[in-house]
């Protein structure tokens, strides 16, 4: 198992409001394995999204169905703070930035 079929996993949650994924977002901070357990730690645009748990739940599904892993955990993190300069240049190049 490695992190970059985890990453291309979520590649597959698009943040709906934005219509770009939690990657090239630049919401994903971390993803770590232990034992059988995968944890993702990943922020959101801003803390008041109203589609957090949608969104959380669609990170947890897509990192299943790619690993097989069934203990998935995914924390909604607020430091460091998101900013706009964390998205990809594939990204910000989409938003037209």
């Amino acid at each position: 198992m490695n992190k970059e079929l985890v990453l291309n996993a979520l590649k597959k949650v698009v943040d709906p409001e934005i219509g770009i994924d939690v990657v090239n977002l630049g919401l994903v901070y971390d993803v770590k394995f232990e034992g059988e357990k995968i944890l993702v730690s990943m922020t959101l645009t801003s803390p008041g999204c109203p589609l957090a748990a949608t969104i959380q739940r669609d990170a947890i599904k897509a990192v299943q169905d790619a690993t097989g892993f069934t203990h998935v955990e995914v924390d909604i993190v607020w430091e460091p703070a998101w900013t706009p300069e964390k998205m990809s240049e594939e990204a910000k190049a989409a938003l037209g930035m």
